[in-house]
């Protein structure tokens, strides 16, 4: 008895917040333009944008410099044989700073031509989506392979087109990434070969002085450290990564 009158005593209590509410149901409706065109209404905005922030980690990864950076970076510290130094933290920050350094260029022909026209109440939000990919567009299409964009043309039977500005973005997404990881792990590559041979010649040396049950990895470290340190590694690193990309 006492939890069906505290049910009936909430609703009770409800029923002026839900009578509030019901004009929030106009929300809902999309508001023709004067030019024929449609545009949705504050709330629908303001709840699009919530939806597009909570995607934003993966367009992070999958539409910038991001995913090849990261992946270069984690190689150095897997051929460095440094285990967790630098941390994941330090990692993702510096592949964060470093895109947000190579991305600017891109995201100011994006603030120009989209953003700051939206702002202004100069330009409706599909039209300002619009402008706004097309930069982003031609960053994605400087960095990715023909023969990427072929594979995935031919996976969806797209066909042939006409130029670049026909090829849509789900197509040109999985060709960027893959395009990404080839570079990346090209890079990685070509810097794990000089810690590679301080590896092999610092596992010779202690196999020809019979020191089987040191591990090489203890007494290669330093010299690996060595090496980078004297070479300026992190410059080279980070330079050879931001002149990587065409932009």
């Amino acid at each position: 008895m006492k939890r069906l009158l505290f049910w009936v005593t909430l609703l009770l209590s409800l029923s002026p917040v839900m009578a509030l509410a019901e004009p929030g149901l106009a929300a809902l409706k999309v508001e023709p333009g004067k030019d024929g065109s449609e545009t949705y209404t504050v709330t629908i905005q303001v709840l699009l944008f919530m939806t597009a922030l909570s995607l934003l980690p993966a367009a992070l990864m999958m539409m910038t410099s991001f995913t090849r950076i990261i992946i270069v970076l984690a190689i150095l510290r897997q051929a460095l044989g440094t285990q967790s130094s630098p941390s994941n933290q330090v990692l993702v920050g510096l592949a964060l700073f470093l895109s947000l350094f190579i991305m600017m260029p891109v995201f100011d022909k994006v603030y120009d031509s989209a953003l700051e026209p939206y702002l202004d109440e100069q330009m409706p939000a599909q039209d300002a989506l619009q402008h706004a990919a097309v930069p982003l567009r031609q960053f994605m299409l400087a960095q990715t392979r023909d023969d990427d964009l072929t594979l995935f043309a031919n996976i969806s039977n797209a066909g042939q087109f006409a130029g670049p500005d026909d090829v849509p973005f789900s197509l040109l997404m999985p060709a960027f990434v893959t395009s990404e990881l080839k570079t990346a792990f090209q890079i990685g590559f070509l810097i794990l070969i000089p810690f590679l041979v301080i590896d092999l010649v610092i596992a010779t040396l202690l196999m020809s002085m019979g020191m089987m049950m040191l591990s090489p990895m203890i007494i290669s470290l330093p010299f690996k450290i060595m090496l980078f340190v004297l070479i300026d590694g992190w410059s080279l690193i980070m330079g050879t990564l931001a002149s990587s990309f065409s932009v």
